[in-house]
């Protein structure tokens, strides 16, 4: 019987290649919903080719035009507008599989409606864990669901811990947990080079294809940053057991280092098909599309430590994990409309680790230990931002 999945965010890096996964294995999927911001024309062509029970769009006049589009088609495809009908289709009774690859924020509610419905949750969006890690975590064991990383280190860490691993790293064995980074493309780049930085440059990752938010997180390495914050929820790892290592080839994806002097690494080529076809097909594997590795043809792996003085934003990560409560919430939405400002040219490259660090510093972290508490940190950094980024010009 084919097993039903909803893919949150279809038309994004990782619902494409998700889908491109699905495709290599026939009649073992069953795709029960797409869902989209905008993008109508290319979920309409999902919708054209998979067929899903239902399709979402969270802009809704963006949702009336893939309506009239599938009605004129004669698809059959219902389609639903809001961002509440994501919440829905993570949760649907025929949905067993649900890919969280929708970026930010936005992700937080429909996979948090996944994770309470017991669904194996393929995590993509790391927002979920640095936003409400205890909340999301709890969900996940209450609801006995199944937990999968996606991103590329994670899920290497995942495949690297012993399989019957149980969420303790002294009982596994376990000494550091070690992330690596590609350093971006400003890895070689003098401070003082930093302050004229384009969008257009901060997009041209060296290594992998992501979506323009994602690129500019990987080079302020604010991505590694809120990775370090998600590690530690996903492995019940403390701060100081996570270490970061700038690894430009993006070869080895993570490593685990054990307490014999052991180091078990997950290597590939960057192509984030990899980790979706091992949360698909887990505990097995299957096909992913992704060309074999040829070492003879990497030649070298080169390992250097991070530069906090060139990426403030990994240590102001560490920081809002070790102040706990809603600070990594107020981290997250801060560095959201950062990015946004810098990406539609209203702050340089350099105000955005400045604008989450002035969020930190004014405003006070909460307890996170409601959904509520942890919105309203969300909306107040978010608030403070946009203040200031209206005062830059």
């Amino acid at each position: 019987m084919a097993v039903g999945i909803t893919i949150l965010g279809s038309t994004g890096s990782i619902g494409v290649n998700t889908l491109d996964v699905i495709a290599r294995q026939p009649g073992r999927f069953d795709v029960h919903a797409l869902t989209a911001h905008r993008n109508v024309n290319l979920l309409f062509e999902q919708c054209r080719t998979w067929m899903p029970k239902i399709a979402v769009m969270t802009d809704e006049g963006s949702a009336k035009l893939l309506r009239a589009r599938c009605r004129e088609s004669r698809l059959g495809v219902e389609v639903l507008g809001g961002a509440g009908a994501l919440a829905d289709v993570a949760a649907a009774s025929e949905v067993d599989y649900v890919m969280a690859g929708i970026v930010g924020s936005a992700g937080l509610l429909p996979n948090l409606a996944a994770a309470r419905a017991g669904k194996r949750v393929m995590l993509a969006n790391k927002e979920s864990l640095v936003m409400s890690g205890q909340l999301f975590m709890d969900a996940i064991r209450q609801s006995s669901a199944v937990l999968l990383p996606i991103d590329s280190e994670h899920n290497a860490i995942f495949q690297s811990l012993p399989a019957n691993f149980s969420g303790g790293l002294v009982a596994a064995g376990v000494e550091k947990i070690l992330l690596t980074a590609s350093g971006g493309p400003f890895r070689e780049f003098a401070l003082t080079q930093l302050e004229e930085v384009t969008p257009e440059q901060a997009c041209a990752h060296p290594n992998w294809v992501m979506g323009k938010k994602i690129s500019v997180d990987s080079a302020t390495m604010m991505n590694k940053g809120l990775e370090v914050i998600e590690a530690c929820w996903l492995f019940n790892a403390r701060l100081q057991d996570v270490e970061v290592l700038i690894h430009p080839q993006s070869v080895i994806h993570s490593m685990v280092r054990y307490v014999d002097g052991s180091v078990l690494a997950q290597l590939g080529n960057p192509d984030m098909r990899t980790p979706i076809a091992y949360s698909l097909a887990w505990p097995d594997r299957c096909r992913s599309g992704v060309d074999p590795l040829d070492l003879t043809l990497v030649g070298r792996l080169d390992f250097e430590r991070p530069d906090e003085e060139r990426f403030p934003c990994l240590r102001l990560a560490r920081e809002a994990m070790a102040a706990g409560g809603t600070a990594p919430a107020i981290l997250n939405a801060a560095n959201e409309v950062a990015v946004g400002a810098f990406l539609s040219r209203q702050a340089r490259f350099l105000d955005i680790p400045r604008l989450v660090a002035d969020s930190l510093e004014s405003i006070q972290s909460e307890k996170a230990d409601t959904l509520e508490s942890i919105l309203a940190a969300d909306e107040a950094a978010r608030q403070f931002v946009s203040s200031q980024v209206s005062q830059l010009n």
